[in-house]
């Protein structure tokens, strides 16, 4: 690093926490403060750089509150960073010419960046290696990356496949492969999903657990499934009790040891519930205390958050009814994805399309998320089908995607299991889940 170039700290934002990276090579978690916003507190934490090393900060910022660069003084001021000029290069006294600079020895950040920036389309990675072939012609890798299958594998092709008779897969099994293997990614870093609509009994417990499930077991467990409500959530009844009868009010108040270094990664399930079929976690309310018994403020939210953050991949909030709530406000604002239930019925689908102009209101992330947002109709009974198209049709236009669940009786009442769903109800419930892993 150069006498002109100023120390640099390196943050990466995931809702109410940052990870940061300081000049020294250092990781260091940043928490914000009570009402404190995270970015600002991001820059307090760099301005204490600055103080100690006396010198500015560069400050490098990426995730889901956006890229910024900036510097940061010992006061903790706040300035765009400037372009800042190249040394220039000593002339060589024997050659008196330039010499080629050598590289710098690229940090772990610096790849993780440069990764980052790699094509991820089917169609740039394709670019890219028929840039590359043409760059070296004649040379040819060993590996091949993975095709789709040649052979069907279900239905009439795949029994013909099955005694020897190669049929090539339909394009709806094509399709379904595709969308298995969109919520079989994993991301770096936890990723959150919230389950919203003001009605009750509109089928968000039902669409919490389903999502839970396809990603849990497509995409290798460490999903959790969190009853975030106020008021009588029904998630615990719903699904299978753990070895505890633990809530997210016995959680609280272990959570500062949960976030030691020298925690276990086993230590969760003392307070979390394991699926056993169906791979997930679920993090209880209680259900027999009344509102007022379990309300949950945002600083603790904020602190539940960042256990949860520590052990799971993916969190899926399946919200209460009351959306001035604290930890429902604090839900919203930790989200990466909306999905909104409605059954296909009118009351339930105006309380979603209310909600998403409130959300839109709110204020600009709010209204990304609503913009975004995923909503799921459900047929309620076998006969609904023309109520289903009908409100299918008035969410048109309003968000990104709008899914449909056939009526399946597995999903009305009683434990709610993936196998015990009909094979079409397994496909859309999937195709709601690859929507929705599209954003994360």
């Amino acid at each position: 690093m150069s006498a002109l170039t100023p120390p640099r700290i390196y943050a990466t934002i995931t809702g109410t926490a940052a990870t940061l990276v300081t000049p020294d090579g250092l990781i260091d978690a940043v928490l914000a403060q009570g009402d404190e916003d995270i970015r600002h507190a991001v820059v307090r934490r760099t301005a204490e750089e600055a103080q100690r090393a006396g010198t500015p900060i560069e400050l490098v910022t990426a995730g889901d509150r956006g890229n910024h660069h900036l510097l940061v003084t010992r006061d903790g001021d706040i300035a765009p960073a400037p372009d800042l000029p190249e040394p220039e290069p000593q002339l060589d006294p024997v050659l008196d010419e330039r010499p080629e600079p050598e590289p710098e020895p690229e940090t772990e950040l610096e790849t993780a960046q440069r990764l980052r920036r790699t094509p991820t389309t089917d169609v740039e990675q394709t670019q890219v290696v028929e840039e590359a072939a043409a760059e070296a012609p004649g040379q040819e890798s060993f590996i091949t990356p993975e095709a789709a299958p040649a052979t069907a594998a279900t239905g009439w092709r795949g029994a013909l496949a099955g005694i020897g008779i190669a049929v090539r897969p339909s394009a709806a099994e094509v399709a379904r492969l595709e969308r298995e293997r969109v919520v079989s990614r994993q991301w770096a870093g936890c990723r959150t999903i919230a389950v919203v609509n003001g009605k009750g009994g509109v089928g968000k417990t039902m669409t919490t657990a389903m999502l839970a499930a396809v990603y849990a077991r497509h995409g290798g467990g460490n999903v959790l499934a969190w009853d975030n409500n106020d008021t009588r959530g029904t998630l615990g009844w719903r699904t299978e009790q753990g070895l505890y009868d633990t809530t997210v009010r016995d959680l609280l108040p272990a959570a500062e040891q949960l976030l030691a270094p020298t925690a276990s990664v086993s230590d969760i399930s003392r307070f979390v519930h394991h699926q056993t079929t169906d791979r997930y976690d679920v993090l209880r309310s209680n259900p027999e205390l009344l509102a007022t018994d379990q309300r949950i403020e945002h600083t603790e939210f904020d602190l539940l958050m960042q256990v949860a953050a520590r052990y799971y991949r993916l969190v899926i909030f399946d919200s209460g009814n009351d959306e001035s709530a604290d930890r429902w406000l604090r839900m919203i604002d930790s989200s990466y994805q909306l999905v909104i239930p409605t059954l296909a019925a009118p009351e339930p689908a105006e309380s979603a399309r209310l909600l998403l102009d409130a959300l839109r209101r709110r204020d600009e992330r709010s209204a990304l998320l609503a913009d975004n947002a995923i909503v799921v109709v459900t047929q309620p009974e076998p006969t609904r089908k023309a109520d289903t198209a009908r409100i299918v049709d008035g969410f048109q236009g309003l968000v990104r995607e709008v899914a449909t669940i056939p009526f399946d009786p597995a999903l009305k009442s009683g434990p709610l299991r993936f196998d015990a769903l009909r094979p079409a109800t397994r496909d859309a419930w999937v195709t709601v889940a690859a929507h929705a892993a599209t954003t994360l």
